[in-house]
């Protein structure tokens, strides 16, 4: 049995979510913006919780049966083994990301990204961690594809002042999953040159048919100064529910152990670990139902592009819901969300907040019903096309 209907999702319906998708904006503006999915939660998930608050289960988080469900997870998806005792509950992928770099570099010290990226990592780099960002532009062959420049990552990492890199893999917002290849290569730089690497793989889960996640601590050797960061939030949308998980190498994991505050260890949410739990343990039907849903989707965003918006420029992404597609053409400034929000009534990503590459450019979320998406798609073209005209009669 199919786990929801796609085409049974509703706007009405989606509007009645208290969430920042649909909270930020006016009501006649289609959200496509911030990674929240519009599908139904998955019931074992639903389930778990509706029990937990029947019994009145809303205390402070122990932890249990999270390390189990997550190490079971990543061994059926990946062949990944891993102790349960290198993994550790905390709130969000991105405090993970400011604790990692805080317990594994200095201040001061480089750390290197791959622009254009998820925004956060910027401000958490530089005014949470006190750190400094040290860029390295993905690259981008003429058919549009990006991958990581390893000869770029190599003179960063040969740089004195840099000793960690936050690695996005799967990448957002480019879709961009890294080979095997590509993945030893950066564990043997990083072992050269002292760099710490740590591995936001919250994406993971929703890699799409044609592509191969391989989890960065599989390439690494356990002795290795490295940090993977899961969760189930993005793969089961579940990121208001607060939980994700640290895993560390034999190394690392004895820092994290020794240095991470408690209340970090302890800021996961109760509810969070039981919704991580259902979803690691019985969400598989659903989350393949939801690759299955995105795996389509991701095909007609091209088909409506090619007819709405012929001249934007998109790479359907080997992994997750977010499209990256490239407005440059139609010359409406280096921020073209504004005038899909202004002219068009629709939300999606800035492209200028991702970095070096991002102008012109903008993130469309894709994880809804092909009804919604066609209107957003045929929304932009609309929109796009009277600000041309616009513009050509103010000349």
């Amino acid at each position: 049995m199919v786990p929801f209907n796609v085409d049974a999702i509703d706007l009405n319906t989606l509007r009645l979510r208290q969430s920042a998708k649909y909270q930020a904006f006016a009501p006649d503006v289609i959200p496509a913006w911030v990674a929240e999915m519009d599908f139904p939660l998955a019931e074992p998930i639903a389930d778990a919780l509706h029990e937990a608050i029947d019994r009145s289960d809303t205390g402070y988080q122990s932890g249990a049966g999270l390390a189990d469900a997550v190490t079971g997870f990543l061994h059926r998806s990946w062949s990944w083994k891993v102790q349960q005792s290198r993994v550790f509950g905390i709130s969000d992928v991105l405090s993970g990301v400011n604790w990692a770099i805080r317990l594994l570099s200095r201040p001061g010290d480089g750390v290197v990204v791959n622009t254009p990226v998820y925004p956060p990592f910027f401000s958490t780099i530089r005014d949470i961690a006190e750190r400094q960002v040290v860029d390295v532009p993905l690259t981008r062959s003429p058919n549009g594809q990006y991958a990581l420049d390893m000869a770029g990552l190599e003179a960063a990492f040969a740089r004195p002042e840099v000793t960690a890199y936050v690695l996005c893999s799967p990448h957002n917002p480019t879709g961009t999953v890294p080979t095997r290849g590509e993945l030893e290569q950066i564990a043997e730089l990083a072992h050269t040159h002292g760099v710490a690497v740590i591995a936001d793989e919250i994406h993971a889960p929703l890699t799409l048919p044609g592509a191969v996640h391989t989890p960065y601590l599989t390439v690494a050797p356990e002795d290795a100064t490295c940090v993977s960061l899961v969760s189930a939030s993005k793969a089961w949308n579940l990121p208001g529910l607060k939980c994700a998980q640290m895993i560390g190498t034999d190394r690392t994991a004895t820092t994290i152990r020794e240095r991470l505050p408690k209340e970090v260890l302890y800021s996961a949410g109760h509810l969070g670990v039981i919704a991580s739990v259902a979803a690691y343990e019985s969400g598989g039907p659903w989350l393949e139902h939801v690759v299955s849903v995105i795996d389509t989707n991701r095909s007609l965003v091209a088909e409506l592009l090619a007819e709405h918006v012929p001249q934007a420029s998109y790479v359907p992404p080997a992994a997750s819901y977010l499209a990256w597609i490239n407005l440059s053409a139609y010359d409406v400034g280096p921020d073209p969300s504004t005038t899909l929000l202004d002219e068009g009534r629709i939300a999606v990503n800035a492209g200028p907040t991702f970095g070096a590459g991002g102008d012109g450019h903008v993130r469309l979320n894709m994880a809804t019903s092909p009804a919604i998406l066609t209107e957003v798609v045929e929304r932009m073209g609309r929109s796009l096309g009277s600000a041309r005209q616009h513009g050509a009669m103010g000349q």
